[in-house]
């Protein structure tokens, strides 16, 4: 069974709390609070144990500790960790400034053990499609439409569904356009009122020095709203993934299509659960990640932890986490 203390009181720390309850037999969890009264809410929410004492904390015995704390202070917190001898599971992005993924790459050349929980290319149906680009249906891919996820999730999953390799440049242009659009969902709750809002849309093309590109189009209403979707295509010299169906040539070259469907992988299969058993049940051709995909996507990772606690890869390298955080910042210039 694997310990982590998880430091921060947040929507996202909350994540990470409920994975322990949904897997007490693979997990055990405690809350490292700033007040009685978050640590005492993360328990309400969660049931996993909460403490303001430090000491309280280290004497948990966590294997490694989840830091999810606000942007501005994440850097500083994963070496206030780090330095403690403690491998740090990191929420996304691992720093936010140039100056900060200096501090965080400087750790990671000293030996830290630091791994961000990137969990959108291991939700169900698009660890499907990237499985079809690892295996070679679609021919080498060359380039990519993507219009699903915001700044530094969408820049992982581009790079591995374009397989760009560790140091592979690039170059960014584009624009944001700020319109009204009406406002149907929230994180909270529907809306029925009709309410209108600005809402910004970014549009991007990224060129890589391989020659490959992407073309980045996304506005943060896509996350929850029912009048906008979300997509994704990358194309191949044999064929393509798009959203949920893979067009390709097969041996004979004749043309196939193939429907992707969320299978979990038998790595995964001890995480499975009647919440993720009823999506793949009512499986529709959509892109829609949700709570219960987002939820099983971050305890793949911490199960992958204790490979990599026993001198295994890392379930996310530091690099790739590095770029996440520096492609945000590039898309953040468009932006000013």
């Amino acid at each position: 069974m694997l310990s982590y203390l998880i430091v921060g009181s947040g929507y996202r720390a909350e994540y990470f709390g409920r994975v322990a309850r949904t897997y007490p037999d693979l997990f055990r969890a405690m809350f490292l609070c700033r007040s009685q009264e978050k640590a005492a809410l993360m328990t309400e929410r969660t049931g996993a144990a909460a403490t303001t004492s430090l000491a309280e904390g280290l004497s948990f015995r966590p294997d490694f500790v989840v830091v999810a704390v606000d942007r501005g202070h994440m850097a500083d917190v994963i070496e206030e960790w780090a330095n403690r001898g403690f491998p740090v599971v990191s929420e996304t992005p691992v720093a936010s400034t140039y100056a900060q993924l200096e501090q965080i790459e400087a750790l990671g050349q000293k030996g830290a053990k630091i791994v961000s929980c990137e969990q959108y290319p291991r939700q169900p149906i698009l660890a499907a499609g990237l499985r079809e680009i690892e295996a070679g249906t679609i021919g080498t891919p060359s380039s990519l439409y993507i219009s699903l996820l915001h700044d530094y999730h969408a820049a992982g999953l581009i790079r591995r569904a374009l397989q760009i390799r560790q140091g592979e440049t690039y170059t960014i242009s584009g624009a944001v356009q700020r319109a009204p659009a009406a406002q149907t969902d929230s994180r909270y709750g529907a809306f029925y009122d009709g309410r209108m809002d600005l809402a910004e849309r970014t549009a991007a093309i990224i060129c890589f020095s391989s020659g490959k590109q992407a073309i980045y189009d996304f506005s943060p209403l896509q996350y929850r709203s029912y009048i906008r979707s979300r997509h994704l295509t990358v194309r191949g010299s044999r064929g393509e993934w798009t959203d949920t169906a893979v067009l390709y040539l097969d041996e004979d070259n004749q043309p196939q299509r193939k429907m992707l469907l969320p299978v979990l992988s038998e790595r995964y299969h001890c995480l499975d659960t009647q919440a993720l058993r009823d999506r793949r049940r009512n499986w529709t051709a959509e892109l829609a990640p949700d709570t219960v995909q987002d939820e099983f996507a971050i305890a793949t990772l911490l199960l992958d932890m204790a490979d990599y606690l026993n001198g295994g890869e890392s379930p996310y390298p530091l690099w790739e986490a590095i770029e996440d955080a520096r492609f945000w910042l590039e898309l953040e210039k468009l932006r000013t």
